[in-house]
């Protein structure tokens, strides 16, 4: 039977659970966006209102999150957040622990990546009150230098796929956990790279885009030790 998503606080060093099976299956496939596809209908309409709702908060924060242009910080996503809401994305948004963060740390990247938008979300299921969203992006770094990293001439673009769950709660968004589980396997490849092969490494954002170091990097998105305790890199800033 599929899982039940589960987004519990993370405690200490601890690996995170994020699905835990259960003895039923009514997810919802919720309508979908795409430019070259249109919406793609839901195969259940159980409860389907309830979960469309849950859905559109989802993708409303998404959309503010992810837009250059309306993401001014963290101020931009907060009425769309409870007033105890958590982020969890270690290994990629360390120092970030709640939407806001995210958000604020997201309008950074974006000065850099100032084209970046979603192009469409290739799943969105909600099943009780969680929503997952798994959409694909793409940008291109036109804009500011980042951390150093002056735009090259043309510039480098990206495409790259994730995930994100939320857990909606009295319409607003009560934790979004984001996580990628191949950096690991991005940091490997990256070694084998050093050493002299040629591998393609097209998932990550930094790598296409040439802001991913290629020697050692104390920064807790490259820090392999960051990596190994993702609970320290969250609270890394």
């Amino acid at each position: 039977m599929p899982g039940t998503l589960v987004a519990t606080r993370p405690s200490n060093i601890t690996a995170r659970k994020l699905l835990e099976p259960q003895n039923n299956n009514h997810y919802h496939n919720l309508p979908t966006i795409s430019p070259k596809n249109g919406i793609r209908k839901p195969t259940s309409n159980c409860h389907f209102n309830e979960a469309n709702t849950r859905g559109r908060v989802a993708k409303e924060y998404m959309s503010i999150a992810y837009s250059p242009t309306e993401n001014k910080g963290a101020e931009s996503v907060r009425h769309l957040c409870t007033a105890d809401s958590w982020f969890w994305s270690p290994s990629t948004f360390p120092g970030c622990s709640t939407p806001m963060d995210y958000a604020e740390s997201h309008a950074r990247v974006m000065a850099s990546v100032n084209d970046l938008h979603i192009v469409r979300y290739d799943q969105a299921w909600a099943k009780d009150g969680h929503v997952l969203l798994r959409y694909t992006a793409e940008g291109s770094h036109s804009g500011e230098p980042y951390q150093g990293i002056e735009r090259s001439d043309p510039p480098k673009k990206a495409r790259w796929s994730a995930a994100a769950i939320f857990e909606i709660e009295d319409g607003k968004v009560k934790s979004f956990t984001k996580d990628w589980d191949q950096k690991v396997m991005q940091v490997t490849r990256l070694n084998f790279w050093n050493s002299g092969y040629s591998i393609v490494t097209d998932w990550s954002m930094q790598i296409q885009l040439g802001w991913a170091p290629v020697g050692e990097s104390k920064d807790p998105r490259w820090d392999p030790e960051m990596l190994a305790q993702p609970e320290l890199a969250r609270d890394k800033k």
